[in-house]
């Protein structure tokens, strides 16, 4: 029986245009109705799925590509930071790139807020204008505090780093740089230029087989859903793994099940098909 059910957001629980509906709300909720338990597992980062337009539904979350867990009463639960020397090191070799640096309490970016939209956002067409006109539309959120210095972005212990380089030869040198600190650090990210950097052994496998055990579960009692380069580890790490039909080769040849796409509510409809066939609803 399939006990926690835990998915990834964009491209696999989300619908196409990255947010919850009442279609998803509605199989959640009745998901957990049945006394199965949901977790978001995201590489943003949030406390509470009300954060992620969840609403007052009680789910857990493993987020920053599993870098924290949080409780389905937004409580922390683990947290891995990454090695400060580590952290100071990467500040002072790329004093030009907006760093977005994530810790227990808060987000702290080295630059403005117009650097890390310029960073994040595509340069042209219409899905970079969509992006962009939801990203404003958004906001920063709560916790981000922005033009941090060194010594600020220091105080706290950060336990994800985003960046995204544009330019081929910074790229190439940041990549360099992960390569060099392999014992310190990972880059688990669905976008080429986009670097989501996390303590080496963080991953949302891992962080979801922890969270199964902090919970009284087998990691066979578990089921994941993912789509893209931050989803593998986790895919091939649980028996029971899916991906949406919009989800990248290599996500689902690491799931070996693809269900339909997350335009069509395939996660959520799997979920509650898998509740229902084991008898948990009428």
């Amino acid at each position: 029986m399939i006990k926690l059910f835990a998915s990834d957001l964009d491209g696999t629980l989300f619908n196409a245009l990255h947010q919850t509906d009442g279609a998803i709300l509605r199989r959640v909720r009745r998901v957990l109705a049945a006394g199965r338990r949901v977790a978001l597992a995201t590489g943003r980062w949030s406390k509470t799925g009300a954060e992620l337009g969840f609403g007052d539904l009680p789910l857990e979350v493993v987020c920053g590509n599993g870098a924290f867990v949080y409780g389905a009463g937004g409580e922390l639960l683990r947290s891995v930071e990454i090695d400060p020397a580590t952290v100071e090191e990467l500040l002072r070799a790329f004093p030009t790139c907006c760093l977005v640096c994530v810790s227990t309490d808060g987000t702290f970016v080295r630059g403005s807020r117009e650097d890390q939209l310029a960073g994040y956002l595509p340069p042209s067409g219409a899905m970079g204008r969509l992006v962009a006109w939801m990203a404003r539309r958004r906001g920063p959120g709560p916790d981000m505090v922005f033009d941090q210095t060194e010594a600020d972005v220091l105080a706290h212990p950060v336990c994800k780093v985003n960046c995204r380089v544009l330019d081929p030869g910074l790229k190439a040198e940041l990549a360099a740089f992960v390569d060099d600190h392999a014992d310190t650090l990972v880059n688990a990210s669905f976008d080429g230029d986009l670097f989501e950097l996390t303590e080496a052994s963080v991953d949302k496998g891992e962080a979801l087989a922890w969270l199964a055990g902090h919970l009284g579960m087998t990691e066979d009692e578990v089921a994941v859903y993912g789509d893209g380069g931050n989803d593998i580890a986790m895919l091939e790490r649980f028996g029971h793994a899916y991906a949406t039909s919009n989800a990248s080769d290599e996500a689902k040849r690491a799931a070996g099940n693809v269900i339909g796409s997350c335009a069509q509510h395939a996660v959520p409809r799997h979920m509650l098909a898998t509740v229902r066939r084991e008898g948990a609803l009428g």
